[in-house]
């Protein structure tokens, strides 16, 4: 049995996806081209790796175990790549990360600034993406690294395939126009029962995290405006039209605002992560070290 990477990619790309239709539209394939690729690769094997259900497919045991082997594979065959790259004696080749936005703005973007300085022949490709899209572009193999968040202790993987390196705590902090700036102590919620809020959009963490907290200090908060970006957030909260709850870091300080911490202390865990059976190249090790000193450097200022 000679296993094509080609065809392993499109089936990787189909567990992670879900769709033929998808997957073609990530390889720039028509779906009949990866469904006869997908038909040679079961043909190869000697195995059912797709069951079809109407007009989709789902992969079976066979393929989903395929599916995580070919992952394995694929890494490894970058990593053989990069390091015949590497036998230059400098570190070089493409490193592609992944992050969201305050965290592209606070580390990434001094990361990238650092690494033209100190390795010019890495080639940082940034995307800016939110966990639940950062987590399964890394499962794909659509980036290398990623740096996420949660709001939880941090300590649990993403899945089996995924190995995760805390990078900082991001404690949540209330966020207010310097006008109405209070003291140095810790704020108590039930303080601002009667401000306006902004907020992030419905269904967000950001949005149910500002709710519940106004909650259990025993009101409702008055929503005055909802945003997907932090920006508008700021620049509202900034003209003393409102209040909030941000992450540290989303605090730009481009902004005229003023922060506190809560009484009651939240923080999210901001970590790296990386497909754990993968053997990172150089050049990703590199970006991954200078990711944590950059972090670590931050949490001492």
């Amino acid at each position: 049995m000679r296993l094509n990477t080609s065809r392993l990619e499109m089936l990787s790309l189909l567990d992670s996806l879900g769709t033929v239709r998808a997957v073609a539209a990530a390889l720039h394939m028509s779906p009949s081209a990866v469904s006869a690729q997908l038909a040679v690769l079961e043909a190869e094997t000697h195995a059912d790796l797709l069951q079809r259900v109407g007009r989709r497919v789902r992969l079976t045991a066979a393929g989903h175990t395929l599916a995580r082997h070919a992952r394995v594979i694929l890494d490894q065959v970058k990593a053989a790549e990069a390091e015949l790259r590497d036998l230059s004696g400098q570190p070089t080749g493409p490193v592609r990360l992944a992050a969201f936005s305050s965290a592209v703005r606070t580390l990434v973007i001094p990361l990238a600034a650092r690494l033209r300085r100190t390795h010019p022949r890495i080639e940082l490709e940034v995307s800016e993406l939110d966990p639940q899209d950062s987590q399964p572009a890394l499962r794909r193999g659509a980036c290398d690294i990623i740096v996420t968040a949660d709001f939880s202790d941090g300590s649990a993987p993403l899945d089996p395939d995924v190995h995760t390196i805390p990078l900082l705590a991001d404690a949540i902090v209330l966020v207010t126009s310097q006008d109405q700036a209070g003291p140095d102590a810790p704020a108590d919620l039930a303080d601002f029962a009667a401000a306006a809020w902004s907020v992030d959009l419905p269904g967000t963490y950001l949005s149910r995290l500002v709710s519940s907290s106004c909650r259990q200090a025993g009101f409702e908060p008055i929503v005055a405006g909802r945003f997907s970006s932090y920006e508008l957030l700021l620049a509202h909260v900034e003209a003393g039209l409102s209040v909030s709850l941000l992450p540290e870091l989303a605090v730009d300080g481009r902004y005229r605002v003023a922060t506190r911490a809560l009484r009651e202390p939240l923080t999210r865990q901001v970590y790296a992560a990386v497909r754990g059976r993968s053997a990172l190249t150089a050049a990703a090790r590199i970006v991954l070290d200078e990711l944590r000193d950059l972090s670590a450097a931050r949490v001492h200022i």
